[in-house]
């Protein structure tokens, strides 16, 4: 290998290193970076409604006689009566879905983004318009309401010969505050007499850290571990003094426990992420490659004097097998990070071949951390 791919193997794992480096050094996180109160979360919202005023990139309604049925259903609401045996053949209209997130705590009034996706075969959603559409959540009951513009950041062209060319995807948009709450969320907040707060990613170690930063604070036994996941927190009686408590508490400092010894491989773009504990026990690895080159070319075959043959093309395909240089190195007990990028650097080898190297190592026992290939 040559030096460009030295320097190619360095840039990928320059970051890894960096924080492996940096992950070394503890740093305390405050515990609402790391931690949630239970019941304290978004509640998703879904309904289904018409676009109308696109520009002849709607529905083929002879194909989704979903959305004939669905704008009849609308216009017999507003008084509109479209006889059975009519279904309007409209190219500006498509049915579609919305969903949205409803956000904690959010109060009758206030506004909430949508997405609006086509649920048929429309073409396009840009310069549409969204009809007043109801969201629901799992119970069924209606939470917000939904109209307005869409926001489409795709676009599809399409040429009289079939030919198409489209940028990101035109089905779908956005509508900024395009839904506006109509019912709050029962909230659990206080309801009992404590507080759970539930870790980001389940760490027996940082539960623990978490509870000892409160009972440091607050008392002792104010906190208790229930799962490597949630700490129970008493709270206080006084329900007007609950949002003061958990402001205390949710800025309070901790020092996360390490995280476990991981090694990441993107297999389509050929990225690695390798965590700062991740150790190798004593192995050999010899790294090189067999090039095979196949050449074809195209030899005319002419035919022989006052012969009845013609002349024809004719493939020469020539083989050439070269071993590139193989070289080894050792891993001895213990191996850290650096020392695992330095190996591989001297070998010049790319971060492909980072790849096969640790997979070999791992399938050899020899890898001490989980690796996770996405």
């Amino acid at each position: 290998m040559g030096s460009r791919s030295t320097r190619s193997l360095r840039a990928a794992l320059a970051v890894c290193l960096v924080a492996s480096l940096s992950a070394n050094t503890v740093f305390a996180e405050r515990i609402k970076d790391i931690a949630m109160v239970s019941g304290v979360r978004n509640n998703q919202l879904v309904g289904v409604g018409l676009v109308v005023g696109l520009d002849g990139t709607g529905d083929q309604t002879s194909q989704t006689p979903f959305t004939i049925q669905a704008l009849k259903n609308m216009l017999a609401q507003l008084g509109v009566l479209v006889p059975d045996n009519v279904n309007p053949q409209l190219r500006n209209v498509a049915f579609v879905s919305v969903q949205a997130d409803l956000p904690p705590f959010a109060k009758p009034g206030q506004s909430i983004d949508v997405t609006v996706s086509s649920m048929g075969n429309a073409q396009s959603l840009r310069g549409g318009s969204l009809l007043l559409t109801p969201l629901r959540a799992a119970d069924g009951e209606i939470y917000a309401l939904s109209q307005g513009n869409l926001v489409v950041g795709g676009f599809g062209i399409s040429g009289d010969d079939g030919s198409r060319v489209s940028l990101n995807v035109p089905s779908t948009g956005r509508i900024p505050n395009g839904a506006t709450v109509e019912r709050t969320v029962p909230s659990t907040l206080g309801t009992s007499d404590a507080l759970i707060l539930n870790l980001h990613t389940p760490d027996f170690t940082t539960a623990h850290r978490l509870a000892e930063s409160i009972n440091a604070s607050l008392g002792p036994a104010v906190a208790q571990t229930i799962d490597p996941i949630s700490v129970r927190v008493r709270a206080p009686a006084d329900l007007s003094q609950r949002v003061g408590y958990i402001s205390h508490i949710e800025n309070l400092e901790v020092d996360p426990a390490e995280a476990p010894a991981r090694v990441i491989v993107n297999s389509r773009t050929g990225t690695v992420v390798i965590g700062s504990n991740v150790r190798v026990t004593p192995a050999a690895v010899a790294h090189g490659s067999l090039v095979v080159r196949i050449t074809e070319t195209d030899i005319v075959s002419q035919p022989t004097a006052f012969s009845e043959g013609q002349t024809a093309i004719v493939e020469q395909s020539d083989i050439d097998i070269a071993e590139e240089g193989s070289r080894m190195f050792v891993f001895e007990p213990g191996t850290s990070l650096n020392d695992i990028v330095e190996a591989v650097n001297q070998v010049g080898a790319a971060p492909g071949d980072l790849v096969a190297i640790l997979e070999a190592l791992r399938e050899a026992g020899s890898l001490r951390a989980e690796l996770i290939v996405i």
